[in-house]
């Protein structure tokens, strides 16, 4: 996409979405240094974005994950169901395969970490912006993880880690909003890891887990 030595025509239209203001702030001072990028909006919460999606429009929205009220995996999902076109492009703290591959099954076109240099972001942004993907280093080895291990499956089913660990909790009874707070995750996520291993597994029943994870040896009867 050709750049425009002063503000042009056709700009990518950008919208923010995440729950601190500044960030928010910095990262519009970063776009709208740029000529073809156009900030529309900000958002505080996944809530506000699909209110905010309807009434500007944008090519891209950037969001985070982890958010109040309606975290990033839910608005990724509503915002593609009702908007197809629009692109979505993570910006998140969170780089393990756990975040990463859901965010992509969802729809989303871009993932990269807040840790990144504003000149990636940039860069992404275009890159998604020309219906490519873009994936931050830490997140395509995720993928790469995923893939490697649905090629070579392990002993448990493919168990990620994290997955093994959600496993083993649910065993010892505690309910999705416990585990969340435990792993300092969202309870939707909690949600996602549950039915992966259902799906891994091939069980149907949380008491299923519970035996599973007895057999298995990770918990005590």
């Amino acid at each position: 996409m050709p750049m425009c030595a002063s503000p042009c025509e056709g700009k990518v239209r950008v919208l923010i979405v995440d729950d601190h203001a500044l960030f928010r702030e910095g990262i519009r001072m970063i776009l709208e240094a740029q000529p073809d990028i156009e900030v529309v909006g900000e958002a505080g919460d996944g809530g506000e974005a699909l209110a905010l999606v309807e009434q500007t429009r944008p090519d891209i929205v950037i969001l985070d994950i982890a958010m109040p009220g309606l975290d990033g995996l839910e608005a990724t999902k509503r915002i593609k169901a009702t908007h197809p076109e629009v692109r979505i492009l993570v910006l998140t703290m969170h780089d393990h395969k756990e975040y990463v591959l859901p965010m992509l099954r969802l729809g989303a076109s871009g993932y990269v970490v807040k840790r990144a240099a504003a000149s990636e972001l940039v860069q992404a942004i275009r890159s998604v912006y020309r219906d490519e993907s873009y994936l931050h280093p830490s997140a395509a080895r995720a993928v790469l993880e995923e893939y490697r291990r649905r090629a070579v499956p392990d002993e448990e089913g493919g168990l990620t880690e994290r997955e093994k660990e959600v496993l083993r909790l649910i065993a010892e009874g505690l309910t999705n909003q416990e585990i969340a707070r435990r792993l300092y995750i969202s309870v939707r996520t909690v949600e996602t890891h549950r039915k992966n291993l259902m799906e891994k597994l091939g069980l149907h029943t949380s008491a299923d887990l519970v035996r599973y994870a007895i057999r298995k040896g990770l918990v005590n009867p």
